[in-house]
């Protein structure tokens, strides 16, 4: 025979108080009296009441739930940055809710005001320029967000992708080479931040950068882009890539057209997901520390929404991680 579960009606008559004051003890809106706190603990462990969390954020209007809007989940680098969130997230008793815009930019905007209705704050992550995005604001929950802002009063956390890409680029020219490319992606933030690091670098050794632009941040961009850069007059002896994605779909397409790498070009990226260990080459790259990134957002979040006062800004250190895709040239 099923057994009767327990309701919030139960525990109230059983401790002779309101369901309003049962509720408001439950879900820690209000304090009560010692004696009134025990009597309601004895009946819920009497009774095994468990409180229904729907009910509970109508009482106290917090859900317990925290929004994450990321660009690609099929890419590493996002996941990893959802790894990060969601630990710290479970940590303090959140669950974590994930929007994929899947690189759409009209689909942002409807994805996060249907995400803000259900959760207590959103960690957001946008290809839209800084001068649209004002309504994110209006949505009256506690954002924190992946890039640099400078209009905008949102919390942010970035890594810092003009450093890495210096060091990345420092490095090729320590290895000797002379004629280095860049295949970025436009549309991103991160994409102006790494190609001025780049320029800056090489500026400060009197060599020229030839920029390529790609139309996705993808391993198939890579790929489609590799000929126009391979096989003109003269094709770069190094190559750095907006991200882990497109260089390895270039390095693939490389070989394929009959490219020895790295010997007839150096290739690296950003991001260090993890499949760029198992290609051959190994992949060179500037470990931005996505998982660490995903994770100090989570908590400047979760301190905003408990009334705390983080840090505006949080700047991520990169890390050059040196692989068989780079060499020394004669």
């Amino acid at each position: 025979m099923k057994k009767n579960v327990a309701t919030i009606r139960d525990v109230a008559a059983a401790a002779g108080v309101s369901t309003a004051t049962v509720s408001k003890f439950v879900n820690g809106a209000q304090r009560f009296s010692p004696a009134v706190e025990a009597t309601i603990t004895e009946v819920i462990a009497r009774l095994g009441y468990r409180s229904n969390p729907l009910a509970a954020s109508m009482i106290t209007g917090r859900t317990k739930s925290i929004g994450l809007s990321v660009l690609d989940v099929s890419n590493p680098h996002f996941t990893s940055i959802v790894k990060g969130a969601n630990r710290v997230a479970l940590a303090h008793g959140y669950t974590l809710l994930l929007v994929d815009t899947e690189e759409n930019p009209g689909r942002e905007r409807p994805l996060l005001e249907a995400l803000s209705r259900r959760v207590d704050g959103m960690i957001v992550f946008s290809r839209m320029l800084e001068t649209e995005m004002d309504w994110m604001t209006e949505l009256g929950k506690p954002l924190v967000f992946f890039g640099r802002l400078n209009r905008l009063e949102i919390p942010w956390v970035i890594s810092d992708d003009h450093r890495g890409a210096y060091m990345l680029t420092r490095h090729l020219v320590s290895l000797g080479h002379k004629r280095i490319a860049y295949l970025g992606f436009p549309p991103s933030r991160r994409d102006e931040e790494r190609l001025g690091g780049i320029r800056e670098c090489l500026a400060a050794h009197g060599l020229e950068l030839e920029n390529h632009h790609g139309s996705a941040p993808t391993a198939a961009e890579g790929e489609r882009m590799c000929s126009s850069i391979m096989l003109g007059s003269q094709h770069p002896d190094a190559l750095i890539c907006y991200n882990d994605l497109i260089a390895l779909g270039f390095m693939k397409a490389a070989q394929s057209l009959g490219f020895k790498l790295p010997e007839d070009i150096s290739v690296a990226g950003f991001d260090n997901i993890q499949y760029g260990l198992y290609t051959s080459p190994a992949l060179t790259t500037v470990d931005l520390q996505s998982e660490r990134m995903g994770a100090a957002a989570m908590e400047k979040l979760i301190a905003t929404i408990e009334g705390k006062t983080p840090a505006t800004t949080t700047v991520i250190e990169p890390q050059l991680i040196l692989r068989g895709s780079t060499i020394k040239r004669s």
